[in-house]
């Protein structure tokens, strides 16, 4: 496995629309081996294939404290959605910034999962908000997104200061 690089907004490639996963193999179970070892490393809840700049639909979850419930949701499709979840929401893709957000409290899901079957499940609470967060990922939206265009814009000024700090130190 192998830790892989996350894209940061204002990233453009952040903002593309996740193509469906054509077929289960080998190469795609590689990416989610790796898609989950970059969560963890992060450290997140959430990864969707969009993030690690590749263009697929597909996502990896785990809202478990001690990391022992990991979820892979390929082509995922929400098929219902109710109640109100107003979370504190962060992103690995906006690091170091977290606002509220407001999201179904309860979803039923239609995925693949790792060996390529059809699934469904009905989630709520955290890994309700946190599969709404990684799918809004594939169509090239951010939890910014959500925010008023002026937080949005002090949040990108500070990041792109960031990294450019950063790169004055390396």
């Amino acid at each position: 496995m192998a830790k892989l690089k996350i894209l940061e907004f204002p990233d453009p490639r952040l903002r593309k629309k996740a193509s469906p996963v054509d077929a289960v193999d080998d190469a795609l179970r590689q990416l989610i081996g790796d898609m989950f070892e970059t969560m963890y490393a992060a450290p997140g809840i959430g990864l969707a294939a969009t993030q690690v700049d590749v263009h697929k639909r597909l996502l990896v979850t785990d809202v478990s404290p001690d990391k022992t419930e990991p979820h892979v949701l390929i082509n995922p499709e929400i098929l219902e959605k109710d109640g109100v979840a107003l979370t504190d929401e962060g992103c690995l893709s906006v690091p170091g910034y977290y606002e509220e957000v407001e999201r179904a409290g309860h979803i039923r899901v239609r995925f693949l999962d790792r060996a390529g079957e059809p699934q469904e499940m009905e989630v709520e609470g955290l890994l309700a908000v946190c599969i709404q967060h990684e799918m809004d990922h594939l169509e090239g939206k951010l939890f910014v997104d959500y925010l008023s265009e002026a937080k949005r814009q002090r949040i990108r000024k500070k990041l792109e200061k960031d990294r450019r700090q950063a790169a004055i130190v390396m």
